[in-house]
């Protein structure tokens, strides 16, 4: 067995490990324009509070449903199709899911994403809250990916260095980021990646078995359209 053998896997959940459905139909259904969801929802001025805890999930969602309300011209449609996305589950990558249980054999895993306060009851409710031994949510810790500040948070609470440290993710600046803070890191596109790099640990993980801790289907490996508030990346 050739490369590094980590100490602590950390990786990114939505768009790896989760995937949401496209907002497109929704926003057809409710009469709203194309692309409305993802202007409301991760403009910075309001995806930032919410994903660094200065504002609760709740009130993330009351400021995505006003600025709805004003592209629509509607209020009451503009929090029918907030009730109605909300409410939308991701479907869970279970070949994902089984890799990291292999890799929780022989590593730390920690799951780290730029997330709202709801973060934790959607892990719970999906059957994924003890797939890893630690989650960062960055809500709880009061800064964001690609903040140099969530690595270190994230390296001390599995209790690795950062250079013994691998790390996934499915946006780049991410990547960068952990690749600045001394750690492995892969840009995550399709299960493979996640393979490949975890070969070290796991061996060459071919055929794994389906994951034991996870709700939903395997999903589409694209993330077209805007996810819901559990993780805006």
């Amino acid at each position: 067995m050739t490369g590094p053998v980590y100490e602590a896997v950390l990786c990114d959940i939505d768009g790896v490990l989760r995937h949401w459905p496209p907002a497109d139909l929704l926003e057809r259904a409710h009469g709203l324009p194309a692309g409305c969801f993802a202007a409301a929802a991760f403009a910075p001025e309001r995806l930032q509070p919410a994903v660094t805890g200065r504002v609760s999930d709740e009130e993330w969602r009351s400021g995505v449903a006003d600025a709805l309300a004003l592209a629509c011209g509607s209020a009451d449609r503009a929090r029918s199709a907030v009730a109605a996305w909300s409410a939308q589950v991701p479907s869970v990558d279970r070949d994902v899911v089984a890799l990291l249980t292999r890799a929780r054999e022989v590593a730390k895993v920690a799951l780290v994403s730029n997330a709202t306060t709801r973060l934790e009851a959607d892990l719970a409710g999906q059957g994924l809250a003890g797939l890893a031994h630690v989650v960062v949510n960055t809500a709880r810790i009061g800064v964001a990916k690609p903040d140099p500040r969530v690595y270190g948070t994230a390296a001390d609470r599995v209790g690795a260095a950062p250079h013994r440290c691998l790390f996934v993710d499915d946006t780049g600046v991410n990547v960068a980021a952990a690749r600045e803070a001394g750690m492995t890191a892969v840009h995550y596109r399709r299960p493979e990646d996640l393979r490949t790099a975890l070969a070290p640990l796991v061996g060459d993980a071919r055929s794994p078995v389906r994951g034991e801790a996870c709700g939903g289907s395997s999903s589409p490996r694209d993330r077209s359209g805007p996810e819901p508030p559990a993780n805006p990346r």
